[in-house]
């Protein structure tokens, strides 16, 4: 099962996140509990610049054997002392496509779903492209956040620049794929992709959403 967390940190936390997103890594790499795993950075999601970047907001990622176990554990008891309010999700995943630094980390095992789902999209942009990416992110940004059926959406990366994603909670299956596929924005952004090779590595998955606690925009 995956689990996603995201925090809001007191503001005295900063240094905390900072050298907490640098050593969970060698905990969780050691825990028989965690499969792949992922630290996240969050910002507002609408220009994927470092001025989006929000400092007081932090994520993690993990495929998990034992939820109730890593519930529990030194890493998420230590970002829980010094955050305000904590988001948790228990997902599976309905479809994965593409790769998440080299690996394909979320293997389908949800057949049929109508409840909310969660979408997870991430790129590695490619060097030369960040200029293009960020012009023709806005349009795509202002039509998601009207998207019907949207219930929240924040943007995720492993690192300020480059490595940029989203992560964002919908009604139903129906209502991501309207946004997908027949936003006008966002297919423009699809022809622009497939023009200018934006990313080195992109990925794009959907979860069923298990269970549910907080809010992402608290």
């Amino acid at each position: 099962m995956i689990v996603a967390y995201f925090w809001k940190i007191k503001p005295s936390a900063v240094p905390f996140a900072f050298v907490a997103m640098a050593l969970d890594r060698f905990v969780l790499r050691r825990s028989s509990n965690v499969g792949f795993f992922k630290s996240l950075g969050t910002g507002k999601g609408e220009t994927f610049t470092p001025m989006d970047a929000n400092p007081l907001r932090w994520g993690l990622l993990a495929e998990v054997s034992d939820i109730d176990a890593f519930d529990n554990s030194f890493v998420i008891k230590q970002w829980r002392r010094n955050s305000t309010s904590e988001f948790r999700a228990v997902i599976e995943a309905i479809s994965s496509h593409g790769q998440w630094a080299g690996y394909e980390p979320f293997v389908p095992s949800v057949k049929e779903w109508d409840g909310q789902v969660i979408a997870i999209t991430r790129a590695r942009i490619a060097l030369l492209q960040n200029l293009k990416f960020w012009r023709a992110v806005p349009p795509v940004t202002a039509s998601l956040k009207s998207a019907p059926g949207l219930i929240a959406a924040i943007g995720i990366g492993e690192a300020p620049i480059g490595l940029q994603g989203t992560f964002s909670i919908w009604e139903s299956p129906t209502a991501l794929r309207n946004f997908a596929y027949r936003g006008d924005a966002h297919n423009a952004a699809i022809a622009a992709t497939e023009k200018y090779k934006w990313y080195s590595e992109e990925l794009f998955s959907r979860f069923a959403v298990r269970e549910m606690r907080g809010s992402i925009n608290n």
